[in-house]
């Protein structure tokens, strides 16, 4: 799989076509040609790209998983994305996840619980009611604060992957691998933002969304089911109480609770008809002045998605793989796994 190393290990290194041909000294369309398998480079030249894409040559013979059928989301019509940084996600997802399944291959299939049926809610005209349902759908309580959502994602068979992407503007999107859905992540965000997107992608994987929906109303709505999602109208009231007249510090402690920003604890509560819109408003240009829309201070723990190298230290520490073949998965050292093996047999 040459030719798809090579698109993804460009596009990781932010290099377009032309401007990797000009570092080795060959033609765009020489790189097309590999990309597109129709030719491939002789050793000159492969050792030229692998120092230009700051890799091995051994990086761009990993054998990828040809089993798999991707689906991707669209990018949203608005996404401050580049069509080199789209395809970087992209690829990025195949590549990782191509890691990823190749061990739930090695370890069996059975390793990954079924997962939750996609596009079969019925949307009603209450967020609230999509909420609750989208909790059921998902063996979610009914009500209270979801910890460690990513892990409990991943334990529900969801597959949750952190693109390394430079840029802020992306947040997340979804798609699904041979029908198993998963959800990509920025790991530049704040814990918040991340819960808070991994359910926003949730509302588009688990909904059934009328086809003739205008993007942006569409967006609205799962932003809004991400918000009752996570903080329910019930737990609104029995935190806040049911009228405040102003934003007070207490609220930072419910907000680290549920794991949610302050804007979006706002935003609840004026929805949940707690605070007044002139109060919710007023404390919104007050964080846009502190620069809260874009970089509000995180109160929680990062969640990081767990389960693929799980599964690749149980496969090593099985035997069904070697110590070099879990390192080369997880693309970390060789020590790294060996010490981790090691912690193991203590």
């Amino acid at each position: 799989m040459f030719s798809k190393n090579l698109k993804y290990y460009r596009l990781k290194n932010q290099l377009s076509k032309k401007a990797l041909a000009d570092k080795v000294h060959i033609s765009a369309m020489a790189i097309t040609n590999y990309e597109d398998g129709s030719r491939r480079p002789n050793m000159e030249i492969l050792s030229a790209l692998a120092a230009a894409l700051h890799v091995r040559v051994s990086d761009f013979l990993d054998i990828r998983n040809e089993n798999l059928i991707f689906q991707h989301a669209e990018f949203r019509k608005n996404a401050s994305l580049s069509k080199m940084q789209q395809e970087y996600v992209k690829e990025s997802v195949e590549e990782y996840l191509g890691r990823f399944m190749t061990v739930v291959e090695i370890l069996g299939g059975e390793v990954l619980p079924d997962a939750p049926a996609c596009h079969v809610l019925s949307l009603s005209d209450d967020n609230e009611e999509n909420a609750a349902a989208l909790r059921r759908h998902l063996g979610f309580a009914a009500d209270g604060p979801i910890e460690d959502l990513i892990g409990k994602l991943e334990n529900k068979g969801i597959l949750v992957y952190e693109c390394p992407i430079e840029n802020a503007k992306f947040s997340g999107m979804n798609g699904s691998v041979n029908g198993r859905p998963f959800i990509v992540l920025n790991p530049g965000m704040s814990a918040e933002r991340n819960r808070s997107t991994a359910v926003h992608e949730l509302a588009h994987l688990m909904f059934n969304w009328p086809g003739d929906m205008p993007e942006k109303d569409m967006e609205d709505k799962a932003t809004a089911i991400g918000g009752a999602f996570l903080f329910p109208n019930k737990d609104a009231v029995r935190e806040l109480g049911l009228k405040r007249t102003s934003v007070t510090k207490d609220m930072l402690l419910v907000a680290k609770e549920y794991g949610i920003s302050m804007m979006l604890l706002v935003m609840r509560a004026k929805q949940c008809h707690i605070l007044s819109e002139a109060v919710a408003n007023r404390f919104f240009m007050q964080a846009a002045q502190a620069g809260w829309r874009t970089a509000e201070p995180s109160r929680i723990e990062p969640e990081q998605p767990l389960l693929f190298n799980q599964l690749v230290y149980r496969a090593v520490n099985e035997e069904e793989i070697s110590v070099q073949r879990g390192a080369e998965l997880l693309q970390v050292p060789y020590t790294d796994v060996l010490a981790m093996r090691k912690i193991s047999e203590v």
